[in-house]
């Protein structure tokens, strides 16, 4: 259960660590495996889905990876396509389609591709995609991959498509952070955007929370208690070393990146109450930017850097506030229900995503930030922690579905949502990061 803002005193011992805090800490449930597989579940209908054929790719019976499935559940988990029925069709990216078949079965577009193992072990991917009702071929792309980078190149094969189609750039080649607990061992964990293939960057014994990507993907910053105290490091995910940040009196906390990612904004006790201070990514002396008496924290910036957005209880109960990136007069920016907390920001600047305590739920909302109109577009009780896709169409947030922990991801009106749920585990504060550099 959430408890006030004021009595978030981040100690090993104390009420910090209750169930569904300010900032989250984990309940106990299995961790996950390093390989560990999500089932995707989309739910939900839009009223714009593009209706789009997937001919199972020409070899990819025999691929550890079926290609065409993973790029339909891509496409349909984003909102924008629903799949039509591609059966008894043999295609690839050499064909040229009868795309009046195609018509009648009401697709829009067609993908087909292939699938073949190379005599080094490695695969070659190939893929073409149609627009059935132009009759125009839009192109295709090949891969050539190692085994464990099939799913990646069907994530490409996913974005190209998107891209093509909608004009707007894909996701799903990008990942997700998020952590899980597990008797007494926590994990940090770096997954795909569908939650697949989730691999182990750290593991602790003491608590991990606030994971949050820097904004050219390569680093992690985090909380983590090792040291009997919450402290901030910052991780490189592809060696595996890390930095000590933040490690002064008191508490540190809520790493939250600057654009140009060479500055953190933290959540420090040093002077006293928690407050805003800003830091060099590499560490040193911290900067403070708000002076207050009251508890101010869970920073984010906005995407040009301008803007710091944080939750605050200077009015009596914690909302979310906004101020320039080097200080000055935070003004308030939700209004709406008197308990707001872990706000988001888009990176086309245009949403809020924060959780809102409502009839003791706490529920996703997304606001316009022009209008101020915020509207809850979850059915769920107990949602934590959203976070913006890079292109600004789809929030990852974690809550409970029956019964079970869960990484939801929604799209911004809330009618397409996609539950990327494990066997078993805790899971919780995810991130979402950056587009991926190709």
């Amino acid at each position: 259960m959430k408890k006030p803002l004021q009595d978030l005193s981040p100690t090993p011992s104390s009420s910090f660590f209750a169930r569904r805090t300010l900032i989250a800490a984990l309940a106990a449930s299995p961790v996950l495996p390093a390989l560990a597989q999500f089932r995707v579940e989309v739910s939900g209908v839009g009223l714009t889905q593009l209706p789009i054929a997937l001919v199972p790719f020409k070899g990819e019976e025999s691929s550890p990876q079926k290609i065409s499935a993973i790029v339909q559940a891509d496409l349909e988990r984003s909102g924008q396509f629903r799949g039509v029925d591609a059966s008894g069709q043999q295609l690839d990216e050499t064909s040229r389609p009868d795309l009046s078949l195609w018509r009648q079965r009401t697709a829009d577009s067609l993908v087909a591709g292939s699938v073949t193992r190379l005599a080094d072990g490695r695969y070659d991917v190939r893929f073409r995609l149609w627009d059935v009702v132009r009759g125009q071929d839009l192109g295709g792309q090949s891969y050539t991959v190692p085994q464990g980078d099939l799913r990646l190149a069907s994530h490409r094969i996913a974005d190209y498509v998107y891209e093509k189609l909608t004009g707007e750039k894909g996701i799903f080649s990008t990942r997700i952070a998020y952590v899980t607990k597990g008797g007494n061992r926590y994990s940090l964990w770096v997954a795909d955007a569908d939650g697949e293939n989730a691999q182990a960057a750290l593991a602790s014994p003491e608590p991990i929370i606030s994971p949050r990507w820097s904004s050219n993907g390569t680093q992690l910053a985090y909380v983590s208690f090792e040291s009997r105290k919450p402290v901030v490091y910052v991780h490189n995910v592809a060696s595996g070393q890390r930095r000590l940040v933040a490690n002064f009196r008191g508490s540190n906390s809520a790493p939250a990146w600057a654009p140009d990612g060479n500055t953190l904004a933290v959540t420090l006790s040093r002077d006293g109450g928690s407050q805003l201070y800003t830091i060099a990514s590499s560490g040193g002396e911290p900067r403070r930017l708000t002076q207050s008496n009251s508890i101010d924290t869970e920073p984010v910036y906005s995407a040009d850097g301008s803007t710091i957005y944080f939750v605050s209880d200077r009015g009596g109960a914690p909302q979310i506030y906004k101020m320039g990136a080097s200080g000055g007069n935070p003004t308030r920016v939700t209004f709406s229900g008197s308990y707001n907390i872990s706000p988001s920001i888009s990176g086309d600047g245009r949403w809020l995503a924060y959780i809102s305590r409502v009839n003791g739920s706490f529920k996703l909302h997304v606001m316009d930030l022009q209008s101020g109109t915020a509207q809850a577009i979850t059915d769920t009780t107990a949602d934590e922690r959203p976070s913006f896709a890079p292109n600004s169409k789809l929030i990852v947030y974690a809550t409970k579905l029956q019964g079970r922990e869960a990484l939801m991801t929604t799209t911004l009106d809330g009618k397409i949502k996609a539950r990327l749920a494990g066997q078993a585990g805790d899971i919780r504060e995810p991130d979402w990061g950056p587009f991926q550099k190709q």
